[in-house]
């Protein structure tokens, strides 16, 4: 059985730019800590507030630091088609292994425009990935309409952030290749690849990467005991990281553990004292900080 961890990556920033040096830092934490891959401009990363220079310049730098010891699966969706075409085309063209395609937000399309969008993506001729997250997007791809998309040859996965456990076992019996299942909700990993799953694109990892990252080898072996032991532990943390709008406390936490500052682009904002206090309690409690 495979289980990876992917780290939906946080942009760092500094004095309203991308902080390349910092970005650096981040992806070294990462691949020393035991991840099987980053995914640079998604959710997490801020890609609603990055601009296209930004968003491309993100992701030249994660290929180029990671440099093959880690995998790269580029956050190049959009609600405009010919928009994620292009961020798709480079992020291949920049040497990224994958990309991760968002249902398109806002606009509504229809199940057909949903298949369309992903049929005219899959002529980028990479690996792609479809993000359903319904909380976000608007869009809860059905069952059926995911295994109509997993038919077009370049789709090889899907990040599920609905937090269906039994939509893993659902899809599995529908999608008739290799197809790999990464779960989207760092609360529920163990019950997701007991269901079938094959990893996490996790939130947590950004400042607890071993954790996620032995938790899900744990789970690939089979033993879910010692999945559970971790499970157990990160249960808090993984609440106090969406105790408010991601990523605006795995970012405060970061920059609690230097890795990064905790600047972040409006309309998010700093946390709460409240939040705060409940992320710093949380990483004491596992020696984070």
């Amino acid at each position: 059985m495979i289980a990876e961890t992917y780290t939906a990556l946080v942009t760092p920033f500094k004095n309203g730019k991308v902080d390349e040096t910092s970005l650096e830092k981040l992806v070294e934490f990462q691949i020393k800590n035991g991840v099987d891959g980053i995914v640079p401009c998604g959710t997490t990363g801020e890609s609603p507030t990055l601009s296209h220079e930004e968003h491309n310049l993100v992701i030249e730098l994660c290929v180029k630091i990671a440099n093959k010891r880690v995998k790269v699966m580029a956050g190049t969706g959009s609600n405009s088609t010919a928009e994620a075409i292009a961020m798709t085309n480079h992020a291949k063209e920049i040497g990224a292994d994958s990309c991760l395609i968002v249902a398109p937000y806002y606009n509504k399309p229809i199940a057909e425009g949903v298949y369309q969008h992903f049929k005219a993506l899959n002529e980028c001729d990479i690996p792609l990935f479809i993000y359903n997250i319904p909380g976000r997007s608007v869009i809860n791809i059905s069952d059926e309409n995911l295994a109509r998309i997993a038919e077009l040859k370049n789709v090889v996965g899907i990040k599920d952030a609905t937090g269906d456990l039994a939509r893993v076992a659902s899809l599995r019996l529908l999608i008739n290749k290799p197809f790999t299942y990464l779960s989207g909700e760092d609360a529920t990993v163990v019950g997701f690849n007991a269901m079938g799953g094959n990893g996490v694109i996790s939130v947590t990892s950004n400042i607890a990467p071993k954790m996620v990252s032995d938790l899900q080898k744990f789970t690939a072996q089979g033993d879910y005991k010692s999945a559970l032991e971790i499970q157990d532990k990160l249960t808090s943390l993984h609440a106090a990281m969406f105790c408010e709008t991601n990523p605006i406390p795995v970012k405060y936490a970061a920059s609690l553990m230097g890795l990064c500052t905790s600047e972040i682009r409006l309309p998010l904002t700093q946390p709460s004292d409240t939040a705060k206090a409940r992320v710093e309690k949380e990483m004491k409690k596992l020696g984070l900080i």
